[in-house]
């Protein structure tokens, strides 16, 4: 495919998403549908929409209107690309430009476009980060770091680093975890290399591996909300005696036996009617189901479909996991509390609510993690009984 040719598909890809149709969903049926574009053709085509879908409001701005053209164009204008020069009309590229899209928009672009945010949430950050508020929002537009997790179980840093770097993955010391390993080339090579199939390394957000970092060291452990399984791997390569997962919904931990034998960990998943005959836990970890929006630069169209609406019963949901959750520690024991969000709604006011309705409980320890190059934003809370 020529360059236009991809922008002509991200113009008709982004139509279709914003019809409402998913993204991953969309991009999956495109591509099975147009076997002739090629990986690279895919990963291009893919990098457009993603990139409009963290910009979109500033995008519509720059190229006066938020359809896929318009989005487009706005998009190229943005990154300093005449859009003239791939809007040809020739071959399979798009339509010439028309006179309002050839013209640039006037005065200066208003703050929620710049932010790249819905109004409601600007205000919300605006109120809940302060001056971190716009960093904050402008880092959301950018692409988020690839980042690896070494399985100290199994190997070191610097080994693991000699296998990647065999099979032309490169990569550097992230500061936020000692295990942790931005990936700055290569990145597309990282599933088919022995360090990965092998389970000598995993991909996991550095946030996510200092979250881990900071948890008690406990003989047994509870991922109460584990998904993946990532943070239960993790864990288990800390090296604790036994460790649990959970997840309400057990189609999310599908692949972790598979993960877990390649790691070499043993983690014992359990169903819901098993959590309290399994118990107590001297560490549960509740990683909440959340808005993501401290990952949105992975999964931008979360930020455009969540409403205020959506936000309360998130937190109600919260609310319960955590009261859930807390019946299943020791006397002794932590109950961490941990959220991929930049919300404070999200994030201490939970804590707070908590301990209010439960005063023999007391915070020990809280962090919040800020988007940044090095990882995604991350809230952890460190909660126990008061002796």
């Amino acid at each position: 495919m020529t360059p236009a040719a991809r922008v002509a598909a991200a113009i008709e890809i982004l139509d279709m998403i914003g019809d409402g149709q998913p993204a991953e969903q969309v991009l999956t049926r495109w591509g099975r549908g147009n076997r002739f574009a090629g990986s690279k053709d895919r990963a291009a085509i893919r990098d457009y929409v993603f990139d409009v879908l963290r910009t979109r409001r500033s995008c519509a701005w720059h190229g006066r209107s938020a359809m896929g053209r318009g989005l487009m164009i706005g998009l190229l204008r943005g990154q300093g690309i005449d859009p003239s020069t791939l809007f040809t009309g020739e071959g399979h590229a798009p339509a010439l430009l028309v006179d309002y899209e050839i013209d640039l928009p006037e005065g200066e672009m208003p703050a929620a476009d710049a932010w790249n945010l819905p109004d409601w949430l600007m205000t919300l950050m605006a109120d809940g980060l302060g001056d971190q508020a716009e960093p904050t929002a402008r880092m959301l537009q950018e692409r988020a770091p690839v980042t690896l997790r070494v399985n100290t179980s199994k190997t070191n840093a610097s080994d693991a680093v000699l296998m990647l770097t065999e099979a032309g993955v490169a990569v550097e010391p992230n500061a936020l975890s000692p295990t942790a390993l931005t990936v700055v080339g290569g990145a597309r090579q990282i599933r088919n290399s022995a360090a990965y199939q092998d389970g000598f390394v995993e991909l996991q957000d550095a946030s996510s591996q200092a979250v881990v970092d900071a948890l008690p060291q406990a003989a047994r452990v509870l991922d109460y909300c584990a998904g993946g399984g990532g943070k239960a791997l993790a864990i288990a390569a800390r090296g604790a005696d036994a460790v649990f997962a959970h997840d309400i919904d057990a189609g999310r931990m599908r692949d972790l036996p598979l993960r877990a034998a390649r790691a070499e960990a043993e983690i014992t998943q359990l169903a819901g009617g098993d959590l309290a005959t399994s118990g107590p836990y001297d560490l549960v970890l509740v990683d909440a189901p959340c808005s993501g929006s401290g990952s949105w630069r992975r999964a931008p169209e979360a930020k455009w479909t969540l409403t205020p609406d959506q936000l309360v019963q998130i937190t109600q949901r919260q609310d319960a996991i955590l009261d859930a959750a807390a019946a299943l520690v020791t006397a002794e024991g932590t109950l961490a509390y941990a959220t991929c969000s930049i919300l404070p709604d999200e994030n201490g006011a939970r804590v707070q609510a908590f301990l209010t309705r439960h005063p023999d409980w007391r915070c020990t320890w809280q962090k919040t993690f800020a988007v940044s190059a090095l990882g995604d934003g991350f809230y952890t809370a460190h909660l126990t009984q008061a002796k």
